[in-house]
């Protein structure tokens, strides 16, 4: 027995449209699926113009950041690493070869770093911290508007050159001489000596160039500011300062010279005192710019930053070591007291 089934026109096309409709949303699924399979995890290049044990207090707050905004590196980004404290001419080719692997930010850390990966690419947007002057560094226009492929972190160690000459008069009795650990091949160790003359002749003070560009330089620095009759330092903020901070410290505390330094982590190792931003806001604040970055905006239309909360850290280890009493007034301001 034969069963003949027949569909008249209209049910004919009914069936026709609903096939069609189904193929469409079936397509636009597809088409939405594909993007999320291949949607490439963004890549960020991470150099740094200091050693990987001077730079982890930064950069922890940094991967802490990036957290923050949603990002788990390893699963939703992937960062490419060069930490050079050796040899600073090497830092070109360690953007080149960031630069090579198609990242979509390059974080440059340190003014040296800045400025090399700034030499290395004018497309690939670069996000900077730890950055003394980046006007004067040829990184950006202005603070408000950069203008080119540069952003993010100043950290004013030269415009706070005065408090922390300020600070070290104060603590040290009837000071007169002071010596001023710089580096003059280092872009943000410059402004900071440049920026100490004029406070230093309002404060009635004669600064000592202690000149260094390398831990070799230093032991002949020490004598050389004691020869000048210096009774006190100032340790600028600069690459090669930042990985040997402990080896600084034990020369100043050998050659009995009360210091000033810039950063938290130089009092924690053995400088008499500290005065600055500390890593925990800089580091969050590069991650944000990141993330601001990765999600459209242009690191022109972004404004450099400049930290507002600044930290005193005394360490009562080395003053005792000096045979060196901190005034009590000096103490009660203090944030923090390394004992």
């Amino acid at each position: 027995m034969r069963c003949a089934l027949s569909f008249g026109p209209h049910r004919l096309l009914a069936m026709l449209l609903l096939s069609l409709v189904l193929a469409a949303l079936a397509g636009a699924s597809l088409a939405q699926a594909q993007p999320q399979a291949t949607r490439k995890v963004p890549r960020l290049g991470y150099l740094a113009a200091v050693s990987a044990t001077a730079d982890a207090p930064r950069l922890e707050a940094f991967r802490r950041g990036l957290r923050e905004q949603g990002y788990v590196e390893g699963r939703n980004i992937e960062i490419e690493y060069r930490h050079e404290s050796q040899d600073l001419s090497r830092l070109t080719a360690h953007a080149a070869e960031l630069l090579a692997m198609d990242i979509d930010v390059l974080v440059a850390v340190t003014s040296n770093a800045a400025v090399a990966a700034k030499k290395s690419t004018s497309t690939v947007p670069i996000v900077f911290m730890g950055v003394t002057d980046p006007i004067s560094a040829g990184l950006a226009e202005s603070l408000a508007r950069p203008g080119g492929n540069a952003t993010g972190i100043t950290n004013v160690a030269a415009i706070l050159t005065g408090k922390r000459l300020e600070l070290l008069k104060e603590v040290v009795p009837r000071l007169t001489h002071v010596a001023v650990l710089w580096d003059p091949k280092a872009p943000g160790s410059i402004p900071q000596w440049d920026a100490s003359q004029e406070p230093a002749r309002t404060l009635g003070l004669q600064l000592h160039s202690m000149t260094a560009g390398s831990p070799d330089d230093y032991a002949m620095a020490f004598k050389g500011a004691l020869k000048a009759g210096s009774t006190a330092a100032w340790i600028t903020l600069n690459p090669v300062a930042n990985s040997n901070q402990k080896l600084i410290a034990e020369l100043a505390i050998e050659n009995k010279l009360p210091t000033i330094c810039a950063r938290a982590d130089y009092a924690e190792n053995g400088c008499l005192m500290a005065y600055g931003p500390g890593y925990d806001t800089e580091g969050k604040d590069g991650a944000r710019y990141v993330d601001r970055i990765l999600k459209g905006a242009r690191p022109s239309d972004l404004p450099i930053e400049q930290p507002t909360k600044f930290e005193l850290i005394i360490n009562l280890k080395t003053a005792k070591r000096l045979g060196f009493v901190i005034p009590r007034p000096v103490l009660n301001r203090a944030d923090r007291l390394v004992q």
